[in-house]
């Protein structure tokens, strides 16, 4: 037994070490903690033959989806890129809270300038207490459809999983694939000044599934055995569409999202806006066969052309007869917003939690979209938006203005003139965010442009309520905020009303990206102890596009563990 657990640490090293996406059992001890892993990513373009089309992408080390980063909870990891193609790139980690190393966070233009071609940046944090499921992804321009992968955060040496373990465990991400190239469609889309062309296909780790177009064998599968109990890491790392996601005839326990534990809730079926991870025990406990697992279609927005044909993968048992027809997953009606709420309503810590119940920092923040007036003198080629205006989006009714420097750099540096500390904490005007709008529909459906940032005081207990608008059509947004995690302490539809808002502070879920309901608010609580500046961002890279974002700029402490490091001597220049 010793000579196998050793054969098997021995295995798992290699896994560490090298990336290979390869699935693992869990039985065995994991690796000691507090190690360091090393990484290599080469930037590269790729062939790539699909749905009866080939194109050149851009990928990481000629794989897509890219290769799988695995560590322990406090490993450092550090990850060299080198750029062989003629774009742009950056990496973001997403989810990791980047305690003190802001300067690897990734997202171009706000923590670093993009890594250029022929140039190199190497990336180097460390997982502080955290571990579960988290994902890498190119955070500049659209390359993030084709330039992500997995992170996998083990626990440390030695404790389990707060559930049975696995039998075995495995990786779903969750995408988007298009026949065009993305760089060409992201500037496409905006010269039209109008929305993107619907993705093509929805993939399962890279695969779309036999319901495309010369697909029939380019399907994901697991083989599984009878009476065993699976560990599936869901991840979302599509680009512009919200999913439903469901394995035929058998029931999926929640027990993790966002990279924390959650009470074990089990359901027939879960939605992963982009930027969300969840882990699921499925059971196969069917009668042996082969089951579609189903990616399909959430499209809470109005009047908005999408992608109605699921992706489908395989669970497929051992002992089922070859080349069977799979069992049909049932997944929700596109537009079933209740079939989302039921899921967020299971979700809830692990164990009871510590939410500050005093806060310093009371923000109010509106999301949504906008309709600007069209001043191109070539008006059907560049103001195909709404009323042929040009589409944008806002926070608190002001369109994020991406920089031409790192924001990070011009905070740290003190140079003036790329960004103001002026974002305001709640909105410039009241009025019925849900059936309303801040000016008069449909003749001014505008919002006024700026790269402002929101300063918080370190220490600063922060709650932030997110509210929904129907300027142009209520939607589900799912909101990134880089650098921290945070507490969902409330969600409701219509109008956020704090005397009858009902709030969980006792075991709400512990999330970095958060679907703000269609029609409705969110209510988030954080404790500002992460100096740094910080995107927080819709993370459907279209309403990112257009302007649904903005900076939050936290201050230094006083203590050394408070304080923003110096920049690192290899960061990328503009």
């Amino acid at each position: 037994m010793a000579n196998l657990l050793n054969s098997f640490t021995i295995v798992l090293s290699f896994l560490f070490i090298y990336g290979y996406n390869y699935n693992v059992h869990v039985m065995a001890q994991w690796p000691s903690g507090g190690s360091t892993r090393f990484y290599d990513f080469k930037v590269q373009t790729k062939r790539v033959t699909k749905l009866c089309s080939t194109k050149d992408m851009v990928t990481i080390n000629g794989k897509f989806p890219g290769p799988s980063v695995y560590a322990q909870e406090d490993d450092r990891i550090i990850v060299n890129v080198t750029n062989e193609t003629p774009f742009n790139v950056t990496i973001h980690w997403h989810g990791v809270r980047q305690k003190l190393s802001c300067w690897f966070d990734g997202p171009s233009y706000i923590t670093q300038c993009p890594i250029q071609a022929g140039q190199s940046f190497t990336y180097e944090f460390t997982m502080v207490k955290q571990k579960g499921t988290f994902f890498w992804h190119a955070h500049v321009s659209w390359l993030r459809a084709t330039v992500y992968g997995a992170l996998i955060v083990y626990p440390k040496t030695g404790v389990p999983y707060p559930f049975e373990a696995p039998y075995e465990e495995h990786t779903l991400i969750l995408g988007e694939y298009w026949l065009q190239d993305v760089v060409q469609l992201e500037r496409a889309t905006a010269a039209s000044g109008g929305p993107p062309t619907p993705t093509n296909a929805y993939t399962i780790n890279g695969h779309p599934g036999p319901n495309y177009n010369c697909s029939n064998n380019d399907v994901y599968q697991i083989d599984v055995v009878s009476g065993k109990t699976y560990l599936l890491r869901l991840i979302h790392a599509g680009l512009n569409m919200e999913n439903f996601f469901a394995i035929a005839n058998h029931k999926l326990t929640i027990v993790e999202a966002d990279a924390e534990y959650t009470k074990p809730f089990t359901t027939d079926r879960v939605m992963l806006g982009p930027g969300q991870t969840m882990s699921v025990l499925v059971t196969a406990d069917q009668s042996p066969g082969k089951y579609s697992m189903a990616m399909g279609p959430y499209m809470s927005a109005k009047g908005v052309k999408f992608q109605n044909i699921s992706s489908i993968a395989y669970f497929q048992y051992s002992g089922a007869v070859p080349n069977s027809l799979s069992l049909p997953a049932k997944l929700p009606c596109f537009n079933d917003n209740l079939a989302v709420k039921t899921v967020m309503d299971g979700l809830r810590s692990l164990n009871p939690v510590n939410v500050s119940r005093q806060i310093d920092t009371d923000l109010f923040v509106t999301i949504g979209l906008n309709v600007q007036k069209c001043h191109s003198k070539t008006p059907k080629q560049n103001c195909q938006g709404l009323n042929n205006g040009v589409m944008a989006a806002s926070m608190n009714n002001i369109s994020f203005v991406n920089p031409k420097i790192s924001l990070l750099e011009a905070y740290y540096k003190k140079i003036n003139g790329s960004f103001t500390e002026d974002f305001p904490g709640v909105p410039l005007k009241f009025y019925d965010f849900v059936n309303g709008a801040p000016n008069n529909v449909p003749n001014n459906t505008q919002a006024l442009n700026g790269t402002k940032a929101l300063v918080l005081e370190y220490g600063a207990r922060v709650q932030l309520i997110m509210q929904d608008t129907g300027t142009v059509t209520t939607e589900n947004h799912p909101i990134h905020l880089h650098g921290y995690s945070f507490y969902v302490v409330g969600y409701g539809t219509g109008n956020y009303n704090p005397k009858t808002a009902n709030f969980n502070l006792v075991d709400p879920p512990y999330m970095n990206t958060i679907g703000v309901p269609v029609g409705g608010w969110a209510a988030i609580r954080f404790v500002a102890d992460n100096p740094g500046v910080w995107f927080m961002h819709c993370h459907l890279d279209i309403h990112q596009s257009w302007g649904l974002g903005t900076v939050l700029v936290v201050k230094n402490g006083k203590g050394d563990l408070e304080i923003l490091p110096h920049p690192p001597a290899d960061l990328p220049q503009c």
